[in-house]
């Protein structure tokens, strides 16, 4: 029964480590491609930053939401306040950088 335990604690850690690099890479690399203005081309250092930087926020947000008690881990409200983080990071850092 421990291993199951051991095996179903990290299989959580895992998943929710995929969870928010997909949520956050996506929001990143959309902001980066879909955002208003002029752009000079696709650029990978730019889209791989604004990846980065959406994993990030989506990460940061769940860790400090969870820190401060607003949700547990795998309630709705995660998953809204990464979404929301990582697409505003992402947005402000096309903004500041196209």
């Amino acid at each position: 029964m421990a291993i199951i335990d051991l095996m179903a604690a990290l299989m959580g850690v895992s998943m929710g480590f995929l969870a928010f690099l997909v949520i956050g890479g996506i929001s990143g690399v959309s902001a980066w491609i879909f955002y208003p203005g002029p752009s000079q081309g696709l650029r990978p250092g730019k889209i791989l930053l604004a990846f980065l930087l959406g994993v990030t926020a989506a990460a940061g947000s769940s860790f400090l939401g969870q820190y401060w008690g607003f949700f547990q881990s795998g309630q709705i409200l995660e998953w809204a306040s990464a979404i929301f983080a990582s697409c505003a990071v992402a947005c402000l850092f096309t903004a500041l950088a196209k």
